[in-house]
């Protein structure tokens, strides 16, 4: 059945007239992406009830109202309060096998799939307003939150799951057993939670380890891991196979590693789970990566350089040829910064392909191939393909090997700007990397236009913010004298609940830019030390990682052991 535009429905149900359904299409135009309903409320033109009786309507919903019902503890149990949030549901019935959600958002039909894949349950959707969802999580929920201490406490309570654990140890393997294990609603309840939660608190990592005594869960939030309250270890097994249900993997296979994706919807936008199982002594060690679109701003004014840096690199963005990289350790952000770039070279005059591995954030307007070594899609054999796509600007996602250089000078010397990334400590030792690849000398001078280097430091909370004394000797490796340690103040963050008690929230990027010129092309020829290399920089203007932290301790927004821990010493 075909759905009929809310906007009409609206019309229909006396709601607006004709002309105030023009005004509000002519104001969505205005907004890309804004909801018509949610436009409609905000112009006055509509309540939220109303909105809730046209969502109904339309997609053959019942609409429901919280204030009139009382919900049992029971009932709340089979959602937590983290997935109540995150999708903006309330449950309101359950009668053995179907549960009943309210919802403020029925035109969002994946949450109804999302959550039939978590609780392992028929899903019946009704409609509700957005602010009686908002009150009835407030009142409901904020009482008593399900937290993974609670849920690790009732697992290890759980006689009857540790000798369904028990009897698949060792050598033995039931493959109904194991499966059936991993589906169990215990299991179930907790990896989501720690799904959930990881995904809330923006990390970019989950890692869940087995050892011979214990099984550790940690996530990684802000390039710093944090261990959770871990699992009895008998369930080490069922969550592991768990998880590569959930990517499709083998659980069958337990003596080689895997790779796999899980792809979520959670709260309305998309998640993808990059999944990695390496066996071990103590069972298989598993590492998700977190692909959070929403979190990322792909805007280069959002990046965090500062202007000069940002005019010198944007200048080098706009060159018609050569090859520009972003070095840097995993996690430092340099596909972020790479893929701003390229949103800002998106026009419409040319055309622009990336190869990566995987495709991390899908851009409109740019050809995007994901890479496939299983079935010989390297990114040497991307690269040559590329070339006879008459592309402008490529994008490399990584050289690894001296063939993917190659065709990545010959693409930059044949009239294309290449961009890629390297794993270096900072941009000068970058010309040494490439010359151990095997590339001539010559070829790095004709095509390296700039070497763009980054950290990400942890940005000291606003709200528990106050001033301290680094330790002296932190203060000398940063080269920072007695004399300017006296004249500066210093600020660390206290710990509160806004930063969860680490005195830091979010993370504020440092750069280091080596723009190439003839003097530094000719000191690589005469294949001169790294370190002659990044003095001769600094003269014409390069400020280098440790200079640029250096510069935000000064200001307050991080702290001087932040930037020792994430740059190395400048010789």
């Amino acid at each position: 059945m075909a759905t009929r535009k809310i906007g009409q429905i609206f019309v229909d149900m006396g709601f607006i007239t004709d002309e105030q359904l023009q005004l509000l299409l002519e104001e969505q135009q205005q907004q890309p992406g804004a909801l018509l309903g949610k436009l409609a409320e905000d112009m006055a033109l509509i309540t939220d009830e109303q909105l809730a009786q046209a969502l109904g309507e339309q997609m053959h919903m019942k609409v429901v109202s919280l204030a009139d019902m009382q919900i049992s503890k029971e009932l709340l149990d089979r959602l937590t309060e983290t997935m109540a949030q995150l999708y903006r549901v309330i449950p309101i019935r359950f009668d053995g096998h179907r549960l009943t959600v309210a919802t403020c958002d029925p035109q969002n039909l994946t949450i109804q799939d999302e959550l039939r894949t978590f609780l392992g349950l028929d899903i019946e959707m009704v409609v509700a307003t957005e602010r009686e969802i908002k009150a009835a999580i407030e009142r409901y929920y904020s009482s008593e939150s399900l937290s993974v201490e609670k849920i690790v406490a009732e697992l290890a309570a759980d006689d009857e799951l540790a000798e369904a654990a028990s009897k698949l140890e060792g050598d033995k393997f039931d493959l109904d057993g194991a499966e059936a294990l991993a589906d169990s609603a215990p299991v179930r309840k907790l990896l989501n939670l720690v799904l959930l939660l990881a995904i809330k608190d923006h990390a970019s990592d989950i890692h869940f380890e087995p050892f011979e005594d214990e099984f550790r869960i940690r996530i990684k939030a802000e390039g710093v891991l944090y261990e959770m309250v871990p699992p009895p270890r008998h369930l080490a097994f069922a969550i592991t196979t768990r998880i590569k249900v959930m990517a499709n993997l083998d659980i069958a296979e337990r003596r080689l590693p895997q790779d796999g994706r899980i792809e979520l919807m959670v709260g309305g936008h998309p998640v993808d789970l990059r999944v990695s199982v390496l066996p071990t002594m103590f069972g298989e060690s598993v590492v998700m990566r977190i692909l959070d679109r929403t979190v990322v701003n792909l805007s280069l004014t959002k990046v965090g350089m500062d202007d000069v840096t940002m005019n010198n690199f944007r200048t080098i963005m706009k060159r018609p040829n050569g090859i520009v990289l972003v070095t840097g350790p995993t996690g430092s952000g340099k596909t972020t910064t790479l893929y701003s770039a390229l949103s800002e070279l998106n026009d419409i005059n040319d055309k622009l392909i990336t190869t990566e591995d995987p495709v991390e954030y899908d851009i409109d307007g740019i050809v995007q191939i994901p890479i496939d070594h299983d079935i010989g899609v390297t990114f040497a054999s991307c690269l040559r393909a590329i070339l006879r796509q008459d592309p402008d600007i490529i994008l490399v996602g990584e050289i690894r090997d001296l063939e993917t250089a190659e065709i990545a000078v010959q693409a930059s010397l044949t009239g294309h700007l290449v961009f890629s990334t390297l794993h270096t400590n900072d941009a000068p030792s970058t010309i040494t990397r490439m010359k151990d690849m095997g590339i001539p000398t010559f070829l790095i001078t004709a095509t390296v236009e700039a070497i763009l280097a980054q950290r990400l430091v942890r940005r000291i909370c606003t709200k528990c913010r106050e001033e301290s004394e680094p330790p002296m000797e932190v203060l000398y490796e940063l080269g920072i004298t007695e004399e300017q340690g006296k004249q500066t103040k210093f600020y660390k963050g206290r710990g509160c609940d806004n930063c969860n008690n680490t005195g830091y929230k979010g993370r504020i990027g440092l750069f280091e830019l080596m723009v190439m010129n003839d003097e530094l092309r000719d000191m690589i020829m005469r294949n001169v030390t790294t370190d002659e290399l990044r003095n001769k920089a600094v003269e014409y203007g390069m400020i280098t990682l440790r200079d640029y932290g250096k510069k935000f301790v000064f200001e307050g927004f991080t702290t001087a052991e932040e930037v020792v821990r994430e740059t190395v010493h400048d010789a």
